[in-house]
């Protein structure tokens, strides 16, 4: 009875040192998957989410998959149902299956009939939709009938006919947010942006080339670089058929407000800015610039932030497209170990903002202090 003992106390120790216990302890759905677990006393075998009570662990046993723990002798749990997809894997097949739906329309479906495809209910429907791809079903569809429009203007149709072709209802809605989500006028996006002045300019500063420059809406790009050509190719591209012009006095002040910005970001860069983007990478870019100075935020915070907690990579890929550096800032983001991780301009310039803003951080401290 002691060798028995002994036995069950060594095996429950080996089991709460391995790593995959840790997720059994906290349910974590991210872990469904990569592993399953039995136990010996109930015979048979769970994913990491499974919310039945909690086993000894003496009595539990890891299985790389499903198949091993069957082999083992081991039956699924009835509960959490390891041998079928799990409801996270449900759910997403079935938001994909409904953005198909939505792009193949040619008039948005209701919230409704969405979720009566979806076999949930509405507001069931709306949750787990916003959960997956970080927006609500309308904002989803909105964005997929601009990018139609923007594929018809590009293909010479008219804007009239792009608008009521990509399924708007009524010109009036789309010319609602054509200046938020294009960046000009629809004739003018048509145009590649024909008569679009666009005011720029290139500076050093101790960050290396600086590209400021700005529409009238505001400053609409602040790019870093070490070659002042690529910089400006990169504008260009962005609008190819803009009229770059160089900037008077007044442009001259706004580009020296943003040179001492980039110095020292916590002092904040109080100009209007131009900011054009998806309904997704608008609320990622807002939500970065409430993230304050010195401080950082992983990209799961920051989903988890804008109510998308499943969208990490999404937001990685919107903070990518940023064209505003420093002013969005995308350098306060970092990854979950808290490494610098990638950063459009480069990791060394991004560990220099942060070096400057936790040194201004710390300054505001003793001032307040004394």
């Amino acid at each position: 009875m002691k060798n028995s003992a002994k036995t069950s106390r060594a095996a429950g120790i080996a089991t709460e040192r391995d790593p995959r216990w840790t997720s059994v302890i906290a349910r974590d759905p991210g872990a469904d998957g990569a592993f399953v677990y039995s136990v010996k006393t109930t015979g048979v075998y769970c994913r990491p989410s499974c919310p039945s009570r909690r086993a000894r662990p003496e009595n539990v046993r890891f299985h790389a998959t499903c198949e091993d723990a069957e082999h083992a002798g081991f039956r699924p749990c009835r509960r959490c149902r390891p041998n079928e997809a799990s409801l996270a894997e449900r759910h997403a097949r079935i938001v994909a299956g409904i953005c198909r739906s939505i792009e193949a329309a040619e008039q948005v479906p209701s919230l409704e009939e969405l979720a009566a495809r979806a076999g949930l209910s509405p507001f069931h429907f709306h949750r787990i939709f916003k959960a997956i791809t970080g927006v609500t079903p309308r904002a989803y569809a909105a964005v997929h009938r601009t990018r139609r429009v923007t594929r018809e203007l590009r293909r010479g149709r008219s804007v009239t006919e792009a608008i009521f072709d990509a399924g708007f209802s009524s010109s009036g809605r789309f010319y609602e947010n054509a200046g938020r989500l294009l960046g000009m006028t629809p004739t003018q996006f048509r145009a590649g942006g024909r008569n679009a002045e666009l005011r720029f300019a290139i500076r050093e500063c101790s960050l290396g080339s600086i590209l400021v420059a700005s529409s009238p809406r505001g400053v609409c790009a602040i790019l870093l670089g070490e070659d002042p050509d690529s910089l400006t190719r990169e504008l260009q591209d962005r609008f190819p058929l803009a009229r770059l012009i160089g900037g008077d006095a007044g442009f001259e002040r706004l580009v020296a407000r943003v040179l001492r910005f980039a110095e020292a970001p916590a002092l904040g860069l109080d100009l209007p800015l131009d900011v054009r983007g998806t309904a997704f990478q608008q609320r990622v870019w807002q939500a970065l610039r409430e993230v304050p100075a010195g401080s950082t935020i992983s990209y799961g915070e920051l989903a988890k932030r804008i109510g998308a907690p499943r969208s990490a990579r999404a937001v990685a890929r919107a903070c990518a497209a940023n064209a505003l550096a420093v002013a969005i800032p995308c350098h306060r983001v970092v990854s979950a170990d808290g490494g610098l991780s990638g950063y459009r301009w480069g990791v060394e310039r991004k560990r220099e903002l942060l070096k400057r803003e936790a040194v201004d951080k710390r300054a505001r401290r003793v001032s307040v202090r004394r």
